[in-house]
């Protein structure tokens, strides 16, 4: 009989997830063990008693998918992978065009092959984006006021405070796939592998995660003052920031290097790093197509 392993993080969403895990355990159908995927010995002790027919729920947001490509890279994993969105944000859900606690579906072919970053020396994998300039900023102060309290925060709010009040724009190079453009004062320089991040930012509207001419996508917004940069900053939740031709430019390569001219906060599909002057992402090569396809929940 199989049975269905449950990845969930404690402190996903709200920071108790007790009504999602229930729930979740009554859709599914097989015997359910729970794994606290916070716990690294966790790993170890789940994935090598998988049989044949088991399978992994993930049960969290996008951090939590981030912690769990990240702790199991370089382990083959054959059995199938599903995943149940309930985090305080859920981009790569919204990515595939499913919504908040959507039934489990399946996500095993878009963990294959992730792009990785590599920042002060460490290489990560990402699923979504990775995150440089206010979005970095945002990230921070978010991290700083939930610590305080409790209670998550929106991202608008705190960047509409850091583009009037806190946040200095930086000078820029960004390099893709060997050729370098400089950028003055830049706000943001996001590189991504999907379409969404920070609770439903479209950076990249024409980013693809997937095909056989599959690349990533750097968006650099530049050379505008506050108030410019004010009133264009809401379309990005729409994609429609790239019209703006003359403040907004979209490269797309296989390996991408951003430079800042002083250090700024970073986040890896929300995870946060302080004190980041460069990061280069790049894209894995390419597989041979695959025919594989998961079994309908």
């Amino acid at each position: 009989m199989a049975k269905a392993y449950i990845f969930y993080n404690p402190l996903a969403g709200k920071g108790s997830i007790r009504e999602e895990l229930s729930a979740l355990q009554m859709l599914v159908r097989d015997e359910a063990v729970l794994c606290d995927m916070t716990k690294p010995e966790t790993y170890e002790r789940s994935l090598f008693s998988l049989g044949a027919e088991d399978y992994i729920i993930l049960c969290g947001g996008d951090g939590t998918l981030n912690r769990f490509v990240n702790f199991t890279d370089g382990t083959e994993i054959k059995n199938e992978i599903l995943y149940y969105p309930i985090g305080t944000e859920n981009d790569f859900a919204l990515d595939l065009g499913k919504h908040f606690e959507a039934p489990p579906f399946c996500i095993t072919e878009y963990l294959k092959d992730l792009p990785y970053v590599e920042v002060k020396r460490r290489k990560y994998r990402f699923l979504n984006g990775v995150g440089y300039g206010i979005d970095g900023y945002c990230c921070e102060i978010g991290d700083k006021l939930k610590k305080a309290d409790g209670k998550p925060r929106s991202v608008s709010s705190i960047a509409i405070r850091g583009l009037l009040f806190h946040y200095r724009p930086t000078n820029a190079r960004v390099t893709v796939d060997g050729i370098t453009h400089t950028y003055n004062r830049v706000w943001l320089a996001p590189t991504m592998n999907g379409r969404f991040y920070g609770g439903g930012m479209m950076p990249t509207p024409n980013q693809s995660r997937k095909g056989s001419g599959r690349m990533l996508s750097v968006m650099v917004l530049h050379d505008s003052g506050k108030l410019k940069t004010l009133a264009v900053f809401p379309s990005i939740f729409k994609g429609k920031h790239i019209a703006h031709k003359k403040i907004v430019d979209v490269l797309t390569g296989h390996r991408i290097t951003v430079e800042f001219d002083r250090p700024t906060a970073l986040h890896i599909d929300g995870e946060l790093i302080l004190n980041v002057s460069s990061y280069t992402a790049s894209l894995p090569p390419a597989p041979p197509e695959s025919a594989y396809a998961c079994a309908a929940f």
